[in-house]
């Protein structure tokens, strides 16, 4: 890794691999750097991208590998970034096992790390009948009971948008209730009925959500959970490079900020995928990695003038 790379992708997910994959054909010196770690891993399959309509997360990354491997100026690496500083006109880009490369551009595409409820059982089922997203998630529990574990203005919005897959919804809010009157008659005006008692245990069966289970001992049958769940960048090296965040929003409280060609605030620069997104998709992240290649190229070609 001594040759200077055009562009150094930190992360291997959709984003990722999608700007390598554009980077590849546009003949571009790449290296993509990827630790293997993708927070949708333990998904049961992607859903609504087109082609890959409940595929495994890692099917599709292995098959965005395998397209790599025919392009000769692309490198992919196992590992993790852990540093990068700017080095004559590009960055110096040092790994976690010592290793060191070169690179003119930076695309950081390392994804999101979710924080979701502190509740036992909960990590246990996440991506499969415990979600975040029914877009992705609510078409494989339609028709079943479920629950919303959230409060306030999330529940609500929550709750109402899940109604589209199953009639059976119960908000969950644990306690105690941030949920105001007028809220809750909206609710059960929707025949959505709301639960204040301290949720203490997701129940499995077979690894699918058969109950919840509430601190006094009574156990309400469900069989998918919509939580909500607040995004983090998974690696500091966007703090550390010191590039500007956006403010926390309804998602995500550690999104980049950067501007239609996504440039961050710092130059040479560039996020792609969940790193700066308020809407975490697989297909999102495909297009942002796709749109960020190309704005990495016509950057490489304004310099070389």
């Amino acid at each position: 890794m001594d040759e200077i790379s055009d562009c150094v992708i930190v992360g291997g997910g959709a984003a990722g691999l999608s700007a390598a994959l554009v980077l590849g054909r546009a003949r571009r010196r790449t290296l993509l750097v990827d630790a293997g770690a993708q927070s949708n891993l333990s998904a049961h399959g992607i859903g609504g991208l087109l082609g890959f309509d409940g595929v495994p997360p890692a099917q599709l990354y292995a098959q965005g590998r395998r397209e790599l491997a025919r392009y000769p100026s692309v490198t992919v690496h196992h590992g993790e970034v852990v540093a990068a500083t700017p080095d004559e006109g590009g960055f110096a880009v040092t790994l976690a096992d010592g290793g060191r490369a070169r690179s003119r551009l930076l695309l950081l595409a390392a994804g999101m790390r979710y924080a979701c409820p502190d509740v036992p059982g909960v990590q246990e089922l996440w991506g499969t009948s415990v979600f975040h997203c029914p877009f992705c998630h609510g078409w494989e529990v339609r028709d079943q009971p479920l629950a919303v574990l959230a409060d306030g203005e999330q529940a609500v919005h929550k709750a109402l948008l899940l109604q589209g897959w199953s009639s059976d919804v119960v908000v969950l809010t644990s306690g105690p209730p941030r949920i105001p009157d007028s809220d809750r008659d909206r609710l059960a005006a929707a025949g959505i009925r709301v639960d204040d008692r301290a949720v203490v245990r997701a129940i499995a069966e077979d690894g699918t959500l058969a109950a919840v289970e509430f601190a006094d001992g009574d156990r309400l049958p469900r069989r998918g959970l919509l939580v909500s769940a607040t995004l983090y960048q998974r690696s500091p090296l966007a703090a550390r490079l010191g590039v500007r965040f956006a403010g926390p929003g309804p998602v995500s409280a550690e999104s980049i900020d950067v501007d239609p060609f996504y440039r961050t605030s710092v130059p040479g620069v560039f996020a792609a995928g969940d790193v700066c997104a308020q809407l975490p998709q697989v297909a999102a992240a495909i297009a942002a990695g796709s749109g960020a290649a190309a704005s990495v190229v016509r950057t490489l070609m304004e310099e070389q003038r």
